[in-house]
Formats: structure tokens, C-alpha cells, sequence
């Protein structure tokens, strides 16, 4: 069995004049990550392997999941190919992960994530918010015969706030 943690990356700001690759979060977003990544700690096992886009802000939103779940730096790793927001990228990287992963956590980018957790998920999500989490379990050796699994759990900064 196969689980794929997504996360789309923390609200990001705008009002810094640098390039998109560049945009940092904004403090809401950080607040955000650090709730959504205890959360997560609190609920999952956590994964062999995070593999997260280059952009600041999923940098920036991975470092709050890599450290509430305890990842080791050699299992923390960027790809500019995250860097998607159509998807075909990212399922590259999906089905090229190595067979010894069983759970691995990406961290990247709507609407590439939106699509994609749609694509393989048995439950429809109409959009995953900045900092939204989506787990999804295929019953499938291989990372390259993974198409259709099962959505187990989704975890959105909102349901966790009064």
C-alpha cells in the first residue's frame, strides 16, 4: 500500500515586489502552517520522504510539516518539477518516487493539487486552500501503477479554527 501526503503551500503575501518563485508567506500563512503541520502530526504516520517545489512559500509551508513530523534533513528534499500548476509535472515525481517509500508527503501548488487529488481521490474536493492537507491511500506496490486511491483524510486550516 501506497499513501500520498499532499499539502498545498501556506497563504502567501503579495505585497513584496519580487517574482513569483520568490513570494514568501504572510503571517497568516505561517500561523497556518504551524496549525495545519500539528495537526497533522497528531493524526498521520508520519512520511519516509517530503519532496516540496522550490517556490519560497512551499519551501517555507514544508519546513513547518518537516519539523512537527520529525523528518530528517536526508528525507527532506526540493524539485523544481513541483513547481506545476497543471499537474502533469507532479505526477511525474509521483511515479517516479522509489518503490521502498510506502508514504510520502509533496508539497506544492493549486491548481496542479486540486486536479491531481480529484484525478486519484474517491472524493471530490472542489478546491484545496492554502495550507490544505489531503491524504490519499492506493492499494498498489508500485508508485508508477498508482491511478485511483482512496481519500482518507483532509485537514483545512479553517475546520481548525473557532
Amino acid at each position: 500500500m501506497k499513501t500520498l501526503y499532499l499539502v498545498r503551500h501556506a497563504k502567501s503575501s503579495w505585497k513584496h515586489d519580487v517574482d513569483d518563485h520568490k513570494r514568501p508567506l504572510k503571517t497568516r500563512g505561517e500561523n497556518d502552517g504551524i496549525l495545519v503541520s500539528r495537526k497533522a502530526k497528531s493524526e498521520i504516520v508520519p512520511p519516509q520522504k517530503i519532496i516540496t517545489s522550490d517556490a519560497t512559500r512551499a519551501l517555507s509551508t514544508a519546513q513547518f510539516f518537516k519539523d512537527a513530523l520529525g523528518v530528517s534533513d536526508d528525507n527532506f528534499e526540493s524539485n523544481h518539477d513541483l513547481y506545476d500548476f497543471r499537474g502533469q509535472n507532479v505526477m511525474r515525481v509521483i511515479k517516479a518516487l522509489d518503490d521502498s517509500l510506502d508514504k510520502v508527503m509533496i508539497v506544492g501548488h493549486n491548481h496542479a493539487f486540486t486536479s491531481l487529488v480529484n484525478m486519484m481521490g474517491n472524493k471530490y474536493i472542489e478546491n484545496i486552500p492554502t495550507c490544505g492537507f489531503v491524504m490519499l491511500e492506493f492499494d498498489e506496490n508500485s508508485w508508477k501503477d498508482i491511478t485511483t486511491g482512496k481519500t482518507v483524510m483532509t485537514i483545512f486550516p479553517r475546520d481548525l479554527k473557532p
